[in-house]
């Protein structure tokens, strides 16, 4: 078994140190979240809410209308616990006229469009709030490209992204997140019944040892399986990561000159702080 175990005290300072760094350093010092009743909003609230104060943190829920009531629940209890400011701005009317033009879509498609509605409406909110959005995204998502591009993987900035899931509960249970949030299987409620691990194929205790291995220790793929991971599991986690890679990147410039930004133009903050 490999050990994942994180100190949560200095996983904590760090994350808060890096959000209070970041927004300030941009002239901001406030925060919008997308709370979504899962783990990792609530952890990115939790830490924003230390960062820059619960007053300077902006928590919206935008559910549709096949979202659980649970959900909505959870992430009140979040609201509740850190007394951040909050709305709820219900998703369904601004999604619906479009899935409404193609009676053969694909619950994909409709998870998708769910995703990047929400994210037009955080950053709207981001305008007027005057804050900045900060991610929800976890190292495991990450890397296996479950996320939508210019949905929920969109923000300014993003705390927990070098956390893998199992290292998200770990510090979500030492920051005291809400128990309930804590203990229900992770999902990101785009239709009923949907869970994560459901679709992923496999466990995230599974997966977040076997790419701490890819990824960390640079093991390759035969190392793995001798390791004990099943070579199919291998092989699917493999393509994942290498199949996504664009996900995970700005989009690639076609180089032209000797100063291509991106290449050669990699100023931190282009000459600023």
């Amino acid at each position: 078994m490999i050990d994942l175990t994180i100190n949560p005290t200095l996983t904590k300072q760090i994350l808060t140190g890096f959000l209070h760094s970041e927004i300030t350093r941009t002239g901001y010092s406030r925060a919008v979240i997308g709370l979504s009743g899962g783990i990792d909003s609530a952890l990115s609230c939790f830490l924003a809410a230390e960062a820059l104060g619960a007053q300077n943190v902006l928590a919206v829920r935008m559910p549709y209308k096949t979202s659980s009531q649970a959900s909505l629940d959870d992430a009140q209890l979040v609201v509740d616990a850190l007394g951040v400011q909050s709305l709820t701005i219900p998703i369904s009317d601004m999604v619906d006229p479009l899935i409404q033009r193609d009676p053969e879509i694909t619950r994909m498609r409709k998870g998708n469009m769910m995703a990047r509605m929400r994210m037009i409406v955080l950053y709207d909110q981001s305008e007027a709030f005057k804050g900045l959005v900060v991610g929800t995204g976890n190292k495991t998502e990450i890397l296996l490209g479950y996320t939508t591009l210019y949905g929920d993987s969109a923000c300014a900035l993003n705390p927990i992204g070098d956390l893998y899931k199992t290292q998200v509960r770990q510090l979500s249970r030492a920051l005291g997140v809400p128990e309930p949030i804590l203990t229900k299987a992770p999902t990101a409620d785009l239709w009923a019944g949907q869970t994560d691990e459901g679709e992923l194929g496999f466990t995230y205790e599974q997966v977040d040892q076997l790419l701490y291995l890819l990824v960390d220790q640079r093991y390759s793929p035969a190392d793995c399986v001798a390791a004990g991971f099943s070579e199919a599991m291998v092989k699917t986690v493999v393509e994942r990561v290498r199949r996504n890679h664009f996900k995970r990147i700005l989009p690639p410039i076609a180089k032209l000159t000797n100063r291509t930004v991106g290449y050669d133009f990699l100023y931190l903050r282009d000459w600023g702080t």
